[in-house]
């Protein structure tokens, strides 16, 4: 397995608007949230949004930690909907100093190149802001999609941390 580095950049958006311009959504995508959303139904969405990002953080825990982790009332998820299911989704994390952490972000693959990470993106903002968030945070990775930093730049976020660090990915060409 090969070893590579990668640059992780953390990025806050300070006082985040209430009501960002929305883009339209197509007829038949509605992002909304999952208030009992299952262990199962992370646990697909996880794999199938990070899986080419190489996400492997949840992937560990246990049923038990995770449904625990789902029921904490300082989390909440959302989820893009559209005909054919679930199309991606983004987990808010509320932190005691009134800050919200969007831990995780991101579409299904066939879901990319549509503009569904920006509309995607602006209502995990406007959600995060409705719940009271005093600033907006998120990392990214230089193993995200190309289109995530200029994505987050372009809705206000300023990068104010970064570190570098080494992983191994698997060697199956994908990195």
């Amino acid at each position: 397995m090969p070893i590579v580095t990668v640059e992780r950049t953390y990025l806050r958006l300070e006082a985040p608007s209430v009501a960002p311009p929305f883009p339209p959504l197509p007829p038949d995508v509605r992002i909304v949230e999952a208030t009992r959303c299952t262990v199962a139904r992370y646990r697909r969405l996880y794999a199938e949004v990070g899986e080419r990002f190489h996400w492997r953080d949840r992937l560990a825990w246990s049923d038990q930690q995770l449904g625990a982790h789902l029921a904490d009332a300082n989390v909440r998820i959302w989820v893009l909907e559209d005909a054919a299911g679930d199309g991606g989704f983004f987990e808010l994390v509320r932190a005691d100093d009134g800050s919200v952490e969007i831990a995780y972000f991101g579409l299904v693959p066939s879901r990319h190149g549509r503009g569904l990470g920006r509309a995607l993106l602006e209502h995990a903002i406007a959600d995060a802001s409705g719940w009271g968030a005093t600033s907006v945070w998120l990392h990214t990775c230089t193993l995200d999609a190309p289109q995530a930093l200029p994505n987050y730049r372009a809705r206000g976020f300023v990068p104010f941390k970064r570190e570098t660090y080494e992983t191994t990915l698997p060697d199956d060409g994908s990195a």
